[in-house]
């Protein structure tokens, strides 16, 4: 219903701010994470979700629309409202979620406060393939964080390839040879690109 909020700063805490458009008052709810990203502008822009229910009407707002995207998911999950909802983005980054979701990381999941094993263990089974698809990701890569395969996928996308692509040769690459340099990745890369 409402898609984004653009106005002016006019209070901001690290749960909520409220934005003046056009001398309305528009109270909304942020995560730590988007409390993070807020420019220390007067002007912002947040992207936003409306929940109704019986007996409120609450706005939540992000800074990055995958954020939001993300939330839309997490309330999906039976038995996740959007109080824990934004917990979960306040505990992890958005991409910390995916990543657990996308790996089948119980552990990370359940270390956010108010959600127990089961409830990570649905969080995971009803979201892995919608966070897969959505975000392209392999279960491979998300199990196997590798600084150098990022230095070189970085690399391989300044000299202009197309970042799936040749994500998913850097990926066999990497599986290869877990220790090889970046300019090893870079060079064996560049022979199947």
């Amino acid at each position: 219903m409402i898609a984004h909020l653009q106005g002016k700063l006019v209070e901001k805490t690290p749960t909520e701010v409220v934005i003046d458009c056009g001398g309305v008052g528009y109270h909304v709810n942020i995560s730590l994470h988007t409390y993070s990203l807020l420019p220390n502008a007067d002007f912002i822009k947040l992207f936003t979700h409306l929940q109704i229910k019986e007996d409120a009407h609450t706005l939540f707002g992000f800074v990055e629309k995958s954020e939001r995207e993300i939330f839309k998911m997490l309330l999906s999950v039976s038995g996740i409202g959007a109080s824990i909802a934004r917990t979960m983005l306040s505990s992890l980054d958005p991409k910390q979620i995916t990543n657990a979701i996308a790996s089948g990381d119980v552990v990370t999941i359940q270390s956010i406060k108010g959600i127990g094993s089961k409830t990570a263990q649905r969080v995971i089974l009803d979201l892995k393939e919608k966070v897969l698809k959505l975000y392209d990701l392999d279960e491979v890569s998300m199990s196997q964080s590798n600084t150098n395969r990022d230095e070189a996928l970085s690399a391989l996308e300044v000299l202009g390839f197309v970042r799936k692509t040749s994500e998913k040769i850097i990926e066999k690459i990497v599986k290869e040879d877990p220790d090889a340099s970046v300019e090893s990745i870079i060079k064996k890369a560049l022979k199947n690109l």
